[in-house]
């Protein structure tokens, strides 16, 4: 697996005319490697090194034994420029999206310095390109993370009730979550009531649920550190007229998007079958956000599904479909699943069913 995702990489580096790439984004080097520590990857066409302090040598011994494993101290630009030049590589990538400018000016200063030939070259994406289409094992991975959360989501029905507050509620989904088999869930859970559900990233309050208001749930777990990401919008009690059309047109986008997804198509094609819906009804300026992102061992990666992006929809994507209408001083209703594109079609992972209904009048 390890070998296979390095070989990737290196027909990367020699497309983009370098000798090596440092990796130092996290689920970067964690897909490439297996290491689940702090440290920085130093790949070409012969090596594979993995750069780390005397805290996590021992660790990135034993997680990633395709590595040659180095002891560091300090800042990049105390070791890497020697130990690049020693190397005999003079075009080094680094991902400018995760190297901070003062990191890359240090390096710089110290390149100079030390009157070295060698140049640092800012990439973007190269990592990103090859962990946006899953393997088996990773879609079984994530799999697993959802569904550990349609169980929760079953248990939510059974927790979330009138009287109850949004923290309350989220302490419940994370207890379970965690109690279930979850590693640390991959962004706080949002249980968001009445007005507050007009937060597409609400944050859960002491407020107390009340009956016929809009109950926004957006949860996820992660199992060997890949995630899922999942919404659905209850009501308690009887709906009024608002409320039951918002959510029948949120359920409709929802489901022409995933009907009408199909590999080869543009994300920003993919976004506009649920967004053209939405705006016919009224509500176009209620859906701020874009249709869904990709999901792996970050809850939000590549491809990213907005009606400006250029990402290509292929097979062996994972992403995530989630239309969703908010109105200040109302609510709001989202509904999310997760999908992986196969055989040119989206198949939903997602098991929950898309009843508003609660268990709780």
């Amino acid at each position: 697996m390890g070998i296979n995702r390095l070989q990737k990489l290196r027909s990367l580096i020699t497309e983009h005319g370098l000798d090596a790439l440092l990796v130092s984004q996290p689920e970067n080097c964690r897909y490439l490697s297996g290491f689940t520590g702090s440290g920085w990857l130093l790949i070409s066409d012969n090596h594979a090194l993995l750069a780390t302090d005397f805290r996590y040598v021992e660790q990135a011994r034993e997680e990633a034994s395709d590595f040659e494993v180095i002891r560091v101290k300090g800042e990049l630009n105390s070791w890497l420029p020697e130990l690049v030049s020693d190397m005999g590589w003079h075009e080094l990538g680094f991902e400018a999206n995760y190297v901070s400018f003062s990191s890359y000016r240090k390096l710089s200063e110290a390149i100079k310095a030390k009157e070295l030939n060698l140049e640092l070259i800012p990439t973007t994406g190269l990592v990103e390109r090859l962990r946006s289409i899953k393997d088996p094992e990773e879609l079984e991975l994530i799999g697993k993370a959802v569904e550990l959360t349609d169980a929760a989501f079953e248990q939510a029905k059974s927790i979330i009730c009138p009287g109850i507050a949004e923290k309350e509620a989220v302490w419940e989904l994370e207890k379970y979550l965690r109690q279930h088999g979850s590693e640390e869930v991959p962004f706080e859970i949002i249980v968001a009531s009445g007005p507050n559900s007009a937060l597409p990233h609400a944050k859960p309050t002491e407020r107390i649920i009340c009956s016929s208001e809009p109950v926004l749930i957006d949860m996820g777990a992660r199992i060997s550190g890949y995630c899922s990401d999942f919404s659905r919008t209850l009501c308690l009690g009887e709906a009024d007229k608002n409320f039951r059309e918002i959510y029948d047109i949120v359920l409709r986008a929802q489901s022409a998007a995933i009907q009408g997804i199909e590999a080869g198509m543009s994300a920003a094609q993919a976004d506009e079958l649920a967004r053209t819906i939405i705006e016919q009804t009224g509500y176009g300026n209620a859906f701020g956000h874009g249709l869904g992102h990709g999901v792996g061992l970050a809850v939000h990666e590549s491809p990213t599904l907005t009606s400006n992006s250029s990402d290509l929809l292929v097979d062996g994507m994972v992403f995530t479909v989630e239309p969703g209408i908010y109105i200040a001083g109302w609510g709001g209703v989202r509904i999310e699943d997760v999908v992986t594109l196969e055989k040119g079609k989206a198949r939903v992972l997602t098991r929950s069913g898309k009843e508003w209904r609660a268990l709780h009048a």
